[in-house]
Order: structure tokens, then sequence, then C-alpha cells
């Protein structure tokens, strides 16, 4: 497996999504997604791109790029704001709550 591979897999369960969802959702259909999850294909970069939103994350992180730890403020404001309209009522009450709220 690849480092893209292993990175959508951890990312699809910590999202708590399907791999038809995630296929739905990029369009693309699902045994293309399986293919990119076995690490058999990689996707174009518009995909990658696109994956990167649904999983709430970038696609530098997907590709190996960077780590969780090289998250910086304008990054995660980025994430934010590429799928705030996405975001529900309650999502936004948690993130607000993560962000500002007691430990």
């Amino acid at each position: 497996m690849s480092i893209f591979s292993d990175r959508l897999s951890l990312l699809l369960e910590k999202n708590n999504m399907t791999q038809r969802e995630l296929a739905e959702a990029i369009g693309v259909t699902t045994a293309t997604l399986s293919r990119y999850v076995s690490g058999n294909r990689l996707p174009s970069g518009n995909t990658v791109a696109n994956i990167a939103t649904a999983l709430h994350t970038t696609s530098d992180y997907l590709l190996g790029r960077e780590t969780d730890e090289e998250f910086d403020f304008y990054k995660i404001e980025r994430i934010i704001a590429r799928n705030a309209s996405k975001m529900t009522v309650q999502e936004k009450k948690d993130l607000i709550n993560a962000l500002f709220g007691e430990e």
C-alpha cells in the first residue's frame, strides 16, 4: 500500500464514511475508489482535491507531503472555510466548542 491509500483508509474510518459514500460524493465509481484504497491506482489531481475536501483534509496530507503535526492555523482555516457550507449547525457548534470550550 502507498501513503495515499493508507491515509485514505484512515480518513474514511475517521470520518465514519464508506467507500460507496465517498465515491458518490466525489463522482467516481465504487470500483474506482476501491482501487485508490487498495493502492492499485492513484487518482488525478482534481480527484485528490475532491477527496481531500470530502474528508476534511488537504491534498498535501493525502499525498504524504505533510503530516498531521504540520497543520498550522492557516491550513486549518482553509479547511474550515472549504467545508463550512457543508457543515450542520451541530457540527459548527461542536467545532466552536472544540476550539473555545473548556478541556
